[in-house]
């Protein structure tokens, strides 16, 4: 999946990427639901290694970094793709507008402060990347603090490969058409109102500031070490699969393991059937 999605280097012209294709799968939705499914499995066992890991003094963890426009869909793979795994080993942050503590700070700040525990999988539903983001178009940075913030996020990311956590990006790519569907669906019904919020309208209509802000944010973070991924979004069943599969292939090149026990496992056994009966 990974070579089919994987951001090439230099410039990003986004409206030249599709956001209703499935690239790497021949399948349709019901198709795609069932690898998913079936996918879990493998996620769950590659899962648990890194967390017995962690708990057994490794250092390892992942990163995954959820960005997009509204109604992409970052907290629909949190439900349905990241819930497949144990949620004991799952960090979830959804990164809202800074509180006032946290502008008293680096804009990195908040974020250090959410990064995975060893062993866990974080997942960022919006990130620093708002930074260069939201604070580009709605200029709530000067031009030259952002232009610093993208090196500092680089910096950031090579940091925490170099200590053992891969860094995951993937930029959930949809359509104006889809957003739109999306948006209507959530104010016909009423279990869906607590979701919208005016703004989205307001940033809607700011659709090719917004694609700009990206496609600079996209080509200038876009390392080696820690490269973006470009998901088409218009297909739910697709996204989750994309990312699930992304994720599966960063935990594959992880490679945890079962931690070793220097418990006499023979001698414990023993114990067990020999005791008396417990009454």
């Amino acid at each position: 999946m990974a070579e089919h999605l994987r951001l090439p280097p230099g410039p990003v012209d986004l409206s030249a990427l599709p956001t209703d294709a499935t690239p790497g799968f021949d399948g349709g939705k019901s198709e795609g639901q069932e690898a998913l499914e079936t996918l879990g499995e493998e996620l769950s066992d590659l899962q648990e290694r890194l967390y017995a890991e962690g708990r057994s003094g490794g250092a390892r963890s992942v990163l995954l970094v959820l960005q997009g426009m509204d109604t992409s869909g970052k907290g629909g793979v949190v439900r349905h793709t990241v819930s497949l795994v144990d949620p004991q080993g799952v960090q979830v942050t959804a990164f809202a507008s800074p509180t006032e503590e946290e502008l008293a700070h680096d804009f990195l700040w908040r974020v250090r402060r959410a990064l995975p525990t060893p062993g866990r999988i974080g997942v960022f539903d919006r990130s620093h990347y708002e930074d260069v983001l939201v604070a580009k178009v709605r200029a709530l940075a000067e031009p030259e603090e952002v232009e610093r913030r993208y090196e500092a996020i680089n910096e950031l990311e090579a940091e925490l490969l170099a200590a053992g956590t891969p860094v995951l990006k993937c930029f959930l790519h949809i359509s104006p058409d889809e957003q739109r569907e999306r948006l209507l669906k959530r104010l016909d019904r009423p279990d869906k109102h607590w979701k919208f919020d005016p703004v989205d309208i307001d940033d809607r209509q700011r659709w090719p500031e917004y694609r700009a802000a990206y496609e600079t944010a996209l080509e200038r973070t876009n390392t080696e070490v820690a490269p973006w991924y470009v998901v088409p979004a218009d297909k739910k069943w697709y996204r989750n699969l994309a990312v699930g599969l992304l994720l599966r292939d960063t935990l594959v090149h992880l490679a945890p393991t079962w931690p070793t026990t220097d418990v006499d496992v023979e001698a414990q056994r023993r114990r067990l059937l020999d005791e008396e009966p417990v009454r």
